[in-house]
């Protein structure tokens, strides 16, 4: 019976463009969420004070959203 060798290592540079794939990911993504809450916080900030306390906020709560 014969045994197949399966396991090679990985292409040149391989593991270092996965690497920087992974970080450009992370940054994107924390850039998208930053962007999020920004948003968020600005249509908050455009309410009114009785229609904040409608859904349970004040104006000091809208900078702590997002963080």
């Amino acid at each position: 019976m014969a045994a197949i060798e399966t396991s090679r290592p990985a292409p040149f540079g391989a593991i270092t463009t996965y690497r920087a794939f992974n970080a450009l990911s992370t940054v994107f993504s924390t850039i998208g969420a930053w962007n999020d809450a920004r948003v968020t916080r600005k249509a908050l900030s455009k309410l009114s004070d009785r229609e904040l306390d409608d859904i349970g906020l004040c104006r000091g709560d809208i900078e702590m959203l997002g963080r």
